[in-house]
C-alpha cells in the first residue's frame, strides 16, 4: 500500500527522475530503443534497462507519471518479499520475518525511492538479489545443483544491475559478500566454476548493449560513461563538492525512519555488549554487519556521495532492527518492560508527534494542498504519535511492532499528500499549458533555473537549457519569436541585458519542495518560500 497509493499523484518533479521519465517516452516515440535520448539529445549517463522498462510500460499505457514510477515501486514491494524471505528463511530471524518486511515498507528511504521514476530502487533490489542468492549457495553445502542455480540468480541478477546502473552492480555485492565467505570459507565450500557460470550469465545479459553502444558511439562512449560518470563521479569533485566522512550516519538515520530510534538503540546495545565482550556473533550476523556495514565505507570513501547510493545497504538494518526489537519484545514481556525499549517508544512517539505539528506550521507554504487532505495528515500523524505513547505508557508491547507500522504508514502518506503531491495541475503543468497556447508558430522555448528538467516532459518539445543571465539574454535576442521561462526574480537582471524588454505572458507560483530546508519550517514565510516563474517573450 505505502508504495501504490497514488503513485501517479504527483507531478514528475525537476529531480532526476523527469531525466528517465522523458528520456523513456523519448526512446517510445523515436522507435530508437538502443540509445537513450533526453530533449532529444542522445543521453549516455547511465545505462539502459530503467528505460527499456518505463519505454515498454509507456507502449501499454501511454506516458504518465504512474507509469513512469511504476517499476520503482514493484522494486519496492520485491524487496519487502525478499526481506521477509530471507529473514523467514534462517532460524535466527525467523520468529521477525513480518517486522523486518514491515520496517522495509515502512522506512522513509524506499518509501522515498518507490515512488520515484529513478533507477535507484531497482538497482537497490538487483543488489539485494546477487547477495540473498550468494548466500544461499554458500548454505547449499554439497549440493551441487541448489548451489548452481543460486548461483545462476545471482548472475541474472548481477547483469540486470549492470544494466541498470553500471558497475555499481557487481561492486556493492562482491564487498558485501566477500568478508562473510572469508569467516566463512571452510564451510561454504564455493565451487568457482559455479561462480564463473554467474559471471557467464552476467555478462551474456549486460554485454550486449554496451556493445552495441559502443559499435554505433564508439570510444567516446567508453570515456562518457565509464570515465566520467563512474571513475570521475567516485574520484573528484566534478559532480558536487567533496562531503564528510560522516556523511551517511544521518542519511542511514533518516533513510530508516521512523525505524530509527530503536535501530539506534539496538546498535548501542550491541556496542554496550561488544565492549563488554558478551557479543559472540554468529555467521548470520557476520554475513548481515558485512552487509551493512562494508558498502557504505566504499561509498563513504567516494568524493561523489549521493545519499541514494546507500539503499542497498537497508534490508540488513531492517532485518537486525527487527531482530533488536523482537528480543526486546521478549525480554519486556519476560520482565515486565526495559527502559530501553520505552525510551526509543517515547522517543519514536515524539518524532510522530513533532512530524504533526511542524505540517501544520508549514501549511502558509501549502497553498495548493486542500484544508481536508492536511487536516486528516496531520491528524493520523499525531494519532500515531499517541497510540506509541500508549504503548509505553501500560507497557502493551505486544502491540507495538503493529503501531509503528500502521503510524508510519500514516505518516509517509500524509507528508506525501501534503506536502510533494497536493493535487493537479501542478505548476509545472499549468506553465506547460501557457507554453502550448502561445507557441503558435513552432517557437522556440529556453528555461533558466526553472522546471530546466521536467518541462519537456510535458511541452513534448525540445528547449534551450539556459545557464546563465546573458545566455538567457542572447536566447531573448533571436530575431524570431522565442519563448523563456524563468524565475520571476531572475527577470529584471535578464531584462536589462536584453536588447528589448522581455513581454510577460504568464506566470505561476508554486512551492519548490526540492528547495525546503529546515529554515522553510521554523519560519515558513510565502514571499520567501514559494516561487514565481514567468514565461516571457521577445515580441
Amino acid at each position: 500500500m505505502t508504495f501504490g497509493v497514488g503513485l501517479g499523484r504527483q507531478a514528475i518533479t525537476e529531480a532526476d527522475e523527469a531525466f528517465y521519465a522523458e528520456a523513456s517516452r523519448e526512446m517510445v516515440a523515436s522507435g530508437d530503443w538502443i540509445t537513450p535520448r533526453f530533449n532529444f539529445e542522445d543521453r549516455w549517463q547511465k545505462p539502459v534497462l530503467y528505460y527499456w522498462l518505463t519505454g515498454a510500460t509507456f507502449v501499454l499505457t501511454g506516458p504518465g507519471e504512474g507509469a513512469a514510477r511504476l517499476w520503482s515501486a514493484l522494486s519496492g514491494a520485491g524487496l519487502v518479499l525478499l526481506v521477509w524471505g530471507v529473514t523467514a528463511h534462517r532460524q535466527s530471524t525467523r520468529p521477525h520475518a513480518w517486522l523486518a518486511g514491515a520496517i522495509t515498507a515502512t522506512s522513509f528511504g524506499y518509501f522515498t525511492m518507490a515512488r520515484s521514476a529513478l533507477p535507484d530502487l531497482p538497482l537497490a533490489f538487483c543488489i539485494t538479489l546477487t547477495i540473498v542468492a550468494a548466500f544461499a549457495a554458500f548454505d547449499a553445502g554439497g549440493r551441487a545443483g541448489t548451489s548452481l542455480r543460486w548461483w545462476v540468480v545471482a548472475g541474472i541478477a548481477t547483469g540486470l544491475g549492470c544494466l541498470m546502473k553500471g558497475p555499481v552492480g557487481i561492486v556493492v555485492p562482491a564487498l558485501a559478500v566477500a568478508p562473510a565467505w572469508w569467516f566463512e570459507r571452510r564451510e561454504a565450500a564455493v565451487r568457482w566454476r559455479h561462480v564463473a557460470a554467474a559471471a557467464a550469465m552476467a555478462a551474456a545479459i549486460a554485454l550486449p548493449w554496451y556493445a552495441a553502444m559502443v559499435t554505433r558511439h564508439g570510444t567516446a562512449y567508453v570515456e562518457s560513461f565509464v570515465v566520467g560518470d563512474n571513475l570521475e563521479r567516485f574520484s573528484t569533485t566534478r559532480f558536487n563538492d567533496k562531503r564528510p566522512l560522516w556523511f551517511y550516519l544521518p542519511v542511514i538515520a533518516g533513510g530508516l525512519l521512523p525505524w530509527s530510534v530503536f535501530g539506534v538503540a539496538a546498535a548501542a546495545s550491541g556496542i554496550n555488549g561488544l565492549l563488554r565482550r558478551r557479543w559472540h556473533p554468529s555467521r548470520d550476523d557476520i554475513r548481515l554487519w558485512s552487509w551493512a556495514i562494508v558498502p557504505t565505507l566504499f561509498f563513504a570513501a567516494s568524493v561523489g556521495q549521493q545519499p541514494r547510493y546507500v539503499l542497498p545497504i537497508l534490508p540488513p538494518l531492517a532485518i537486525l532492527t527487527a531482530r533488536a526489537i523482537g528480543s526486546r519484545l521478549v525480554a519486556a514481556q519476560r520482565a515486565g518492560g526495559t527502559a530501553l525499549l520505552r525510551g526509543a517508544t517515547w522517543a519514536t512517539a515524539a518524532v510522530f508527534v513533532g512530524a504533526a505539528a511542524l505540517l501544520y506550521r508549514l501549511q502558509p507554504l501549502l497553498h495548493d494542498t486542500s484544508a481536508a487532505i492536511l487536516a486528516t495528515s496531520a491528524i493520523g500523524m499525531a494519532a500515531g504519535g499517541a497510540a506509541l505513547a500508549i504503548v509505553a505508557l501500560r507497557g502493551a508491547w505486544p502491540a507495538l511492532p503493529m503501531a509503528v507500522t500502521a503510524s508510519a504508514a500514516a505518516l509517509l502518506l500524509g507528508v506525501q499528500f501534503s506536502v510533494f503531491a497536493p493535487g493537479r495541475p501542478a505548476a509545472v503543468e499549468r506553465m506547460a499549458a501557457f507554453v502550448a497556447a502561445h507557441r503558435t508558430r513552432g517557437e522556440a522555448v529556453g528555461t533558466y533555473h526553472a522546471f530546466t528538467r521536467n518541462l519537456v516532459f510535458y511541452t513534448r518539445v525540445k528547449q534551450a537549457d539556459l545557464l546563465d543571465a546573458a545566455a538567457a539574454a542572447q536566447f531573448l535576442a533571436s530575431p524570431d519569436r522565442v519563448l523563456l521561462v524563468l524565475p520571476e526574480r531572475d527577470l529584471p537582471g535578464v531584462a536589462a541585458a536584453a536588447p528589448t524588454e522581455p513581454r510577460l505572458l504568464a506566470r505561476v507560483r508554486h512551492l519548490n519542495t526540492a528547495n525546503l530546508r529546515l529554515r522553510s519550517v521554523l519560519n515558513p514565510d510565502p514571499n520567501v518560500e514559494l516561487e514565481t516563474v514567468v514565461l516571457v517573450s521577445n515580441r
